[in-house]
């Protein structure tokens, strides 16, 4: 099967998002925290997350033009300069899912879709409670990408949370916290730990 560009351009929206959404294969998937200034809360889904770089410890996500009905996560940041990032697990794949959803910014995907607000070190970002390897973060920096009106928010972890059993060797395992991957829109995947090797240098490269 072979999809030129003008094929691509030619699919339907909602097969071309299916498609171009889950060549890049499995994606961290998480819950994006955040609260307006008078207090609403709100929780949405990302694919998106990168590390950017661990000193200091950065990480981007990227966020759709805002519109009406979307954008309130980044609006939010904007308001207050924090968020939460928060992995989503298999007993609540189904509730995450439904975040996506686009509520009106006084309904509180929180309360809709069945989860707890959680605050932590006196973070006023929203943590999820029933997640167990969440971030607080605090934003940096937001860097247009002209080509499709979104744009890359980077932040800076200011607090790491998770379960003593989510370290393996000075790693962290994400088959033992039981973080989910999802690929496209809407198929997601369980994270399954094959091999460990260690830090390349030259010398140690064996032959193959």
């Amino acid at each position: 099967m072979h999809y030129s560009k003008k094929n691509i351009a030619d699919l339907d929206s909602i097969t071309r998002l299916k498609i171009i959404n889950s060549v890049t294969g499995i994606k961290p998937a998480n819950l994006i925290g955040t609260i307006d200034k008078d207090g609403n809360t709100n929780l949405a889904l990302f694919s998106s997350l990168v590390h950017l770089g661990s000193n200091p410890a950065l990480l981007g996500f990227i966020s759709r033009p805002q519109t009406e009905e979307v954008g309130h996560t980044l609006e939010n940041i904007k308001e207050n300069g924090l968020y939460t990032i928060n992995h989503i697990h298999p007993e609540f794949i189904e509730q995450a899912h439904y975040t996506s959803a686009k509520f009106d910014k006084n309904i509180s995907e929180f309360a809709r879709c069945g989860f707890t607000e959680a605050y932590e070190n006196g973070f006023i970002a929203p943590f999820v409670k029933e997640s167990y390897l969440k971030m607080g973060m605090r934003f940096k920096e937001a860097i247009a990408i002209p080509l499709n009106g979104t744009m890359l928010i980077i932040g800076e972890i200011h607090h790491l949370l998770l379960p003593e059993t989510g370290m393996n060797d000075g790693d962290i395992d994400l088959e033992q916290t039981k973080s989910v991957g999802i690929s496209g829109l809407n198929s997601y995947y369980e994270v399954k730990k094959i091999a460990k090797y260690p830090y390349v240098r030259v010398n140690e490269v064996p032959e193959f």
